[in-house]
This record gives C-alpha cells, structure tokens and sequence, in this order.
C-alpha cells in the first residue's frame, strides 16, 4: 500500500473525527456498570441529571448544558418506567435551568410512592434545588452546595427588579421597568407556589410557606451557594455522607480536557521506601 503524506493526513482526520464518539461509548459503558452496581447495592433505580460543560462535535466544541425540556421528558419517563415499591436515587449535578422544566421533574419526583433521595456530590444550584425540596431526603457532601430558587428575568433577580420599582415614585418609573416589575411579581409568586405544592406532602403548610418564601424572595444573590448546615437551619431534610459508589460513578461524567491551573501528586506517605 502506498502509504503518503495525504494518506496520513486523511487517518489523522479520521482520528480526530471518531475521537468524541469513542470516548463517549467507553465512559457511557462505564456509567452504565457503575450505575448497575448501585442499584444492585441499594436495591434502587438510578437516575442521573449531570450537567458538565460536554466537548462535542467534530472540533471538540465545548457545550455548556443547563435543565432543559428533554431532561424532563427523559426523567418523567425514567420515574414513571419505575415501579411504585422501587426507591429512586437521583444523581443530581447542575447549576439550574429552566423553572419549567425543573417543576416537571420537581412533580414527578414527588409523585413518586416509594423513597426518593437526592444525591448531591457537588452542586445543585436553582432548579436542581427546586428538585431536591421535592425528595425525601437530600444527600450532600461535607462541602455541597443548594442555592436559592429565585426566578431571573432577563438575567436578573425578579425580586431586585421589583425592589428597583418600589425605590422612587411611580411617575419616575419607566414602562419597561413597570412591565418587568410586573412579570416578576407572576414569576416570584409561581415559584412559591410550585415549592409549597412539592413540599407540602411532607412538610406542614406554613412551615413550607415560610421556605418557599425565603428561597424564592431574593434573601441573598441567585449564585448564593448554601452550605448543609445552612440547609438543615431552613428545615430541609439533609443527610452528609456522599458514599463512594457515588463519587466513582462522578468521574465518569468528565469535564472536557484542557489545562488546569491545579496540580498534584498521588500522596506518598513519608517514609515510604521506593521499589
């Protein structure tokens, strides 16, 4: 075979072209044994919403994936595929979504007759938070973090918009402002009542009320990170304690490879001899 430089060129494209899919059909047969080996532990059905920035595409575009619609068609059908006396253990990482989205699966969750639990290795910011208040129990690690379920309106805080109308007299407001201030108001009180629907099953009305409010009402900034003991002072039912089997199956949903500013060695214990 006559092997030239065109024809090098031509197995480099190929490479380079097949690489995304070969990795993504070895991490996905991974995922898939590591998910088995769990519910065959738990005795479970597990689902899992991870949402890292994904290296796609013939080019190796970075993708950035957020709650959408087909997350929850896919995780409706995954409950509703589930018998009712099987618990479901939900593996959620996600900086949030759409609140629509979000509630969809918030509702099948909690329609769930068995166990839910929610498993937070590492973040579930905004709709990933309106989810978790939906379970039975919430798994986090020592350093996870829950965030506010505010709503954003044009990327921002529907509560500061709201607060920005009521600062100056109503003459001085301008329509567009009072047009915004008006969909926030609609937007904060649909969330609200979406968390107490969801919570209510398990929480007493008032007491689900008063978290709603406090989530929901701009008390601190949408990217506020709420640490475990923050979540069990509001009331949320929080367990610390992330078990291994968990954080493997983490690492097999890797982020794409670029060059990290942080680096560090396999840890050699002092006095160890080398071999």
């Amino acid at each position: 075979m006559d092997f030239s430089f065109s024809n090098l060129i031509f197995l480099l494209f190929l490479l380079l072209f097949l690489q995304p899919v070969l990795a993504g059909r070895f991490f996905g047969l991974r995922r898939e044994q590591a998910i088995r080996a769990i519910e065959r532990s738990r005795g479970s059905r597990v689902i899992t919403m991870i949402h890292r920035q994904e290296k796609r595409s013939l080019f190796g575009m970075n993708v950035s994936r957020m709650i959408d619609l087909e997350d929850a068609q896919s995780i409706i059908a995954a409950i509703k595929s589930t018998p009712d006396e099987t618990p479901i253990d939900l593996v959620i990482h996600t900086p949030g979504g759409l609140v629509i989205a979000a509630m969809q699966i918030a509702r099948a969750v909690e329609a769930h007759p068995a166990r839910v639990t929610v498993f937070v290795p590492i973040y579930a910011m905004s709709g990933g938070t309106l989810i978790a208040l939906a379970a039975d129990e919430i798994v986090m690690g020592e350093f996870s973090m829950l965030g506010p379920i505010d709503p954003q309106i044009m990327g921002i805080s529907a509560a500061s918009i709201i607060a920005a109308r009521d600062a100056k007299p109503v003459e001085h407001v301008s329509d567009l402002a009072l047009v915004l201030a008006d969909v926030s108001e609609k937007a904060m009180a649909q969330v609200k009542a979406g968390a107490v629907e969801i919570m209510t099953p398990r929480l007493p009305r008032d007491k689900a009320e008063n978290l709603a409010d406090t989530l929901a009402s701009g008390t601190w900034t949408h990217d506020y990170a709420l640490t475990v003991a923050e979540a069990r002072d509001l009331g949320l039912p929080v367990t610390v304690g992330i078990p291994p089997d968990f954080l493997d199956l983490m690492k097999l949903y890797p982020a794409p490879v670029k060059q990290s500013a942080v680096e560090f060695l396999p840890f050699d214990p002092p006095g160890r001899k080398m071999m």
